[in-house]
C-alpha cells in the first residue's frame, strides 16, 4: 500500500463568468473538518453580499472524509461538481469554496453544474499539486553509549529528528514515512539498551 497522497501546493483562486453571474473560487489547504468549517465561515462573512457561498472538502490520506454544501443552490448543482473536481485532480486535505454573485439570468441545472465545475477547476489548477507522505512518529530512549549507532541510522535513512535530549540517558522522537517504519524499527531494535516509548 502506498503511503503517499496528493494535496495542493499553495492556495489557489479563479474567476469564472457566465451570463452575468460571477463565480469566485478558492482552493485552500486544510488539516481537518474543524479547519474547513472555520474557513467556510470566514468566506461566508467576507462575501456576505454574495447570493451563494458553496463548498466541498476532502480530508485524509485515504480520502475517506468529505463534505459538500450547495448553500441554497438547487440540490447537486454546486457542492457535487466542486467535489467532483477535487476527485478528478486526486487531491485530499483541500477545501474548495465557490462564491457566486447572481447576475440576474438563471443558468438552469446543467448551466450551474458546468459553472461550479469550471470555477473549482480554475482554483485547483492555480493551486497546483504536490505529493505528501503519511508519517509515523517513533519515540525512543537509549543509553548515551548507543547515540552514535542511533545517529548512523537517522542519517542513512534520512529521518527527521523532531525532538532530542542527549544526557546519560537519551530520548529522541523521529519521524519517518509509514511504508519504511517497520524497517526502521527492526534496525533500531538491534541497538543495545534502546527502547520504544
Amino acid at each position: 500500500m502506498s503511503d503517499s497522497y496528493f494535496t495542493i501546493a499553495k492556495e489557489g483562486s479563479g474567476i469564472f463568468k457566465e451570463k452575468m453571474s460571477k463565480f469566485l473560487s478558492f482552493a485552500l489547504s486544510i488539516r481537518d473538518s474543524e479547519e474547513a468549517k472555520t474557513l467556510v465561515k470566514k468566506y461566508q462573512n467576507e462575501y456576505h453580499d454574495a447570493r451563494h457561498v458553496c463548498w466541498a472538502y476532502m480530508i485524509g490520506p485515504q480520502r475517506q472524509e468529505w463534505q459538500l454544501n450547495d448553500n441554497g443552490e438547487p440540490s447537486g448543482t454546486a457542492g457535487k461538481p466542486i467535489l467532483g473536481q477535487i476527485n478528478s485532480f486526486g487531491l485530499t486535505n483541500v477545501l474548495v469554496v465557490v462564491v457566486r454573485y447572481f447576475g440576474g439570468i438563471k443558468l438552469g441545472t446543467p448551466g450551474l453544474i458546468a459553472a461550479y465545475r469550471e470555477a473549482a477547476r480554475l482554483a485547483l489548477e492555480d493551486a497546483g499539486k504536490k505529493e505528501q507522505f503519511q508519517m509515523l512518529s517513533l519515540k525512543i530512549s537509549f543509553p548515551y553509549q548507543s547515540a552514535n549507532e542511533v545517529m548512523k541510522i537517522v542519517k542513512s535513512e534520512d529521518l527527521e529528528v523532531v525532538e532530542k535530549i542527549f544526557d546519560s540517558d537519551c530520548e529522541m522522537t523521529i519521524s519517518c514515512r509509514l511504508n519504511i517504519a517497520d524497517r526502521i524499527k527492526s534496525r533500531l531494535e538491534k541497538i543495545p539498551g534502546l527502547q520504544f516509548d
